[in-house]
């Protein structure tokens, strides 16, 4: 795999970017801690997986050596962990916990601290359980549209498979199933709530076929909900949105802007002033185009703009 390029493999092998961004917020505010955070960081900034990669024990082994001695080798860690797909991460636990009688993950709250723990912690998960505890934490956390992203996030920008693991992982984490902690969620009222309930508990099929007649008919009731009525979350754009295969949204968006000029997400853009606009947007472009949503959200935030300059 080359530098991310916000392909689907790239996407499940990196954790939601709103809540990391807490993380790295939260540090660069503390001064000289985020200055040498923000240093340690910038590895990151061009994620790359090395061909052919050191075995799973030899990086166990290198990261052993990172964390013993006085202090941490940060950007040794960042190295391994930060340069490696998901599924090398986890073989890359097993052969920790096999070397040295100690979990991989307990390694690194142990001898990690502050944001650079946080975020090295989350990076190490098991994606789904990762994602499982970023939902997790979204419904508990209050601060505006930011947490809602990170629900959208998780429910859009990966496969149908993704998410029903995520799913299992969080009943299993938490004793709770992630949409019935959705629907109850006191943050969220209807209808941004029903539509995040949807998303969270959808299924879409998989397959390449599109419906080309389908298309047309929900390309006029998108613009009939979204244009006409002004209304976004409309039962219909729910329904569309939440049900149909990527494929499927993706040549309803496309017959969209043949039909009425502008594509469905420029519409949305020109409502600045509508949050729920800008969730559907959100959700429509982690349908079909994960990384404008990503590449968007790293432009928003001053704070990761200044930590990719060092």
């Amino acid at each position: 795999m080359c530098s991310w390029c916000g392909c689907l493999e790239c996407i499940h092998n990196i954790p939601p970017l709103n809540l990391l961004f807490l993380h790295f917020s939260s540090a660069a505010r503390t001064g000289r801690e985020g200055e040498e955070g923000a240093r340690t960081l910038s590895p990151m900034a061009s994620i790359s997986v090395p061909d052919p990669a050191p075995s799973p024990t030899e990086d166990a082994e290198s990261i052993r050596k990172a964390v013993q001695g006085w202090g941490t080798d940060e950007n040794a860690l960042i190295e391994i962990l930060g340069h490696r797909t998901a599924a090398q991460r986890a073989e890359i636990a097993v052969a920790y916990e096999g070397l040295y009688d100690k979990p991989l993950l307990r390694t690194l709250q142990d001898e990690l601290s502050s944001h650079f723990k946080g975020a090295m912690t989350l990076w190490a998960m098991d994606p789904a359980a990762r994602d499982a505890k970023l939902a997790y934490k979204a419904l508990r956390k209050k601060g505006g549209d930011r947490h809602a992203w990170v629900l959208i996030e998780v429910a859009c920008a990966s496969s149908p498979d993704h998410l029903v693991a995520v799913r299992k992982a969080y009943c299993s984490a938490y004793d709770s199933s992630l949409e019935e902690d959705v629907a109850a969620c006191p943050l969220y009222k209807d209808p941004l709530k029903q539509f995040l309930v949807r998303l969270v508990s959808s299924y879409r099929h998989g397959g390449e076929h599109v419906d080309g007649e389908l298309a047309r008919a929900e390309a006029a009731e998108l613009h009939g909900a979204v244009a006409a009525k002004k209304q976004p979350l409309h039962g219909d754009v729910v329904r569309i949105v939440s049900s149909r295969s990527k494929p499927q949204l993706k040549a309803t968006f496309q017959h969209y802007k043949r039909e009425h000029g502008k594509a469905i997400d420029e519409v949305l853009e020109g409502n600045r002033n509508d949050k729920l606009s800008a969730m559907l947007k959100t959700a429509v472009w982690c349908l079909t185009s994960p990384e404008k949503h990503f590449a968007e959200v790293i432009l928003k935030s001053s704070t990761f703009s200044r930590l990719l300059q060092f």
